[in-house]
């Protein structure tokens, strides 16, 4: 018996979770870095590092979201 496919929706909804999770964590890192090497609140790297973050929690919460509804 050989493994059948997953459909490509499952496939496309599995690969998008993935992407958001590495999003987020490049957003902490770059706030970790940043606040590492001394910036503030003002730094470039902690509004670069909250706006990641924030949209890789919004597409995770989005993929996980549109799942209840199907």
């Amino acid at each position: 018996m050989t493994p059948s496919k997953p459909p490509p929706d499952e496939v496309y909804r599995g690969v998008t979770r993935i992407f958001a999770v590495v999003i987020t964590a490049f957003g902490l890192v770059i706030i970790a870095v940043t606040l590492t090497n001394g910036g503030n609140a003002g730094a470039v790297g902690i509004w670069l590092g909250l706006i990641f973050t924030a949209l890789g929690i919004g597409r995770l919460y989005l993929s996980l979201r549109s799942d209840k509804s199907d």
